[in-house]
Order: C-alpha cells, then sequence, then structure tokens
C-alpha cells in the first residue's frame, strides 16, 4: 500500500494501476477534466474583472483626492462671520478643505457654529488681506469667478458658463480657485476680469441672487459628480503659464494691426474669452503658440 509521503514506489505498480481503465472511466475522466478547464476559465475571467473594478476605483479615489487637494474655495470680503461658517459647511458636505478668506471680519464664535461638522475648515482657513496676495502665495492655474449677474455679449468680463459645464471641463489636475463676492455687492468687475471663465446659476430674473452657501452646493456638486471624468492620458489642462504665454503672443499680433486701441482692447479680451472657456489642452495650447509664431514671421517679413 501506497502512502502519502512514501519516498519511492514500485515503478511496476504504477504502471499496473493507471494502465487499468474502463471507458466509463474514461468518459468520466474527459467530463472532469472540462469542468476543471471551465472553472479555470471562469476564475480567469473573474480575476480579470476583479482587477478591472480595482483599476477603476484606485483611478477615482485618486480623482477624489486631486479634487480635495487642488480647489480653493475663495471668499471675497465677507460681511459676516455666519456666512464663512455656512460655506464650510458646505465645502465638507463635498470634501473641499482649502478655504481663503480675503480681508474677512473678525471671525467670532458664530462662524464656527454655523461649520457644525465643518469647524474644522474655519480653523485650516488662510486669511489673506488682498487677492494679489493671495495669487502670489498659491501659483493658482484656473481662476472661476462666480456672479448672479450675467452680463451679455457686450460686456466680455462676465460671459458666463452654467455650473454643469464648468463641472464637466474642469481639469482637477490643476490649481483652480473658485471665488464667491461680498454679500451685498458680489465681485468687483476687475475682479472678475482676472479671471479666466465666469460661472453664473441660472435663476428666476425677478430675484436672481441667492444665498452664498446654496449657490456653492450647486456649484461644488457639479464639480464633484464630474470629477471621475478625467482620467483620460494626454488631455491634460494647459497650465496658467502656457495660456499667458499665448495670449501674449497674439497681443503682439494684434498690436502690430491698423485699428483702433479699443477695438485692440476687445480684440485681445475676446480671445483671451474663448482661449478660457474652451479649457484647451496643454499640447493644443503649444501647437497653437507655433501658429502664431509662424504667423508673426510671416507678417514681419510682408
Amino acid at each position: 500500500m501506497i502512502k502519502i509521503g512514501d519516498v519511492a514506489v514500485d515503478e511496476q505498480k504504477v504502471v499496473e494501476t493507471t494502465s487499468i481503465s474502463s471507458p466509463e472511466k474514461k468518459e468520466e475522466s474527459s467530463s472532469e477534466k472540462e469542468s476543471t478547464s471551465t472553472k479555470k476559465s471562469k476564475a480567469k475571467k473573474q480575476s480579470r474583472g476583479t482587477a478591472r473594478v480595482k483599476l477603476v476605483r484606485e483611478q477615482e479615489e485618486k480623482e477624489i483626492n486631486l479634487f480635495k487637494e487642488n480647489i480653493y474655495v475663495v471668499f471675497v470680503e465677507c460681511e459676516t462671520p455666519g456666512n464663512v461658517g455656512f460655506l464650510a459647511r458646505t465645502m465638507a458636505n463635498f470634501g473641499l478643505k482649502n478655504l481663503v478668506l480675503i480681508n474677512p471680519p473678525t471671525l467670532t464664535k458664530e462662524a464656527y457654529y454655523q461649520a457644525t461638522h465643518g469647524k474644522y475648515i474655519v480653523e485650516n482657513a488662510k486669511i489673506y488681506p488682498t487677492l494679489d496676495d493671495f495669487y502670489q502665495s498659491q501659483r493658482i492655474d484656473f481662476k472661476v469667478a462666480s456672479t448672479g449677474m450675467a452680463g451679455g455679449s457686450y460686456n466680455l468680463s462676465r460671459i458666463p458658463i452654467k455650473p454643469e459645464e464648468l463641472g464637466k471641463s474642469i481639469n482637477v489636475s490643476n490649481k483652480t480657485a473658485i471665488l464667491f463676492g461680498r454679500e451685498g455687492d458680489g465681485l468687483s468687475n476687475k475682479e472678475i476680469g482676472d479671471c479666466d471663465i465666469c460661472v453664473s446659476i441660472p435663476t428666476d430674473p425677478t430675484y436672481p441672487i441667492m444665498n452664498i452657501s446654496h449657490a456653492a452646493a450647486i456649484i461644488f456638486y457639479e464639480l464633484f459628480k464630474n470629477k471621475h471624468d478625467f482620467g483620460v492620458k494626454g488631455l491634460d489642462e494647459s497650465t496658467e503659464l502656457e495660456k499667458e504665454y499665448l495670449i501674449k503672443d497674439m497681443k503682439e499680433m494684434i498690436d502690430s494691426l491698423d485699428i483702433p486701441e479699443h477695438k485692440k482692447r476687445n480684440g485681445l479680451k475676446t480671445f483671451n474669452n474663448i482661449i478660457s472657456r474652451a479649457f484647451i489642452t496643454s499640447r493644443e495650447a503649444h501647437t497653437f503658440k507655433g501658429i502664431l509664431r509662424r504667423l508673426k514671421i510671416k507678417l514681419g517679413e510682408e
């Protein structure tokens, strides 16, 4: 009798044992092989499926982390500490943590009370005397102005997009500042003009201005629900520096034209708006810059 753990066996016995097999046993053996093969195939498919799900989850987690790290919520010269708390609470709902306060009032207990579970956001808020100080401190790639007073085609700085469009297009891999203005007056034309784009929420014209926390909730939701849309390689949005060089080249071309100064200014502003709304990629920016450079050379030759 052969037992588990025996080192050697009689070769003839092994041959005799393996040579005895009936047709029924052959069929059973074939059936067992097919069953084993099917099980292995299913196991491989399940393994591939599990790996794919894991990859998707890892990508989603990466997007969430980028979303939390790179979005800066900027409240410009708020008038009441309570609204700082309400804004912090809304940020906590969507996992945002970078709160920036520009020339705020003294943060009384009301700010922390209204923040409830977002109290830590108020405690860690960064305070700057002016927007320029904030821009110099943090290298922001993209600036978004929020306004309840959208402009028409002649008010170039206030041509808005909807929060849904912003959420679908924004790249969370870049540092992005979302500006909210004063409770009474909102953001100034200059503050909006310094931004890359303007976002506005469609409301009833009889009462268009929303409470800051309500407006913020809508904008944050649109950003949050679309954060997973940016896992495609090669579609990295152009940085602020790349856009600056692109606009600089266009300005030089416009300045060389024999047209009135106000048309030059409007032309450059229009180009700036188009570039901002298009969310061009880094590769597109470099390609466009190359074309503008060749056009400048061509104009110089003529």
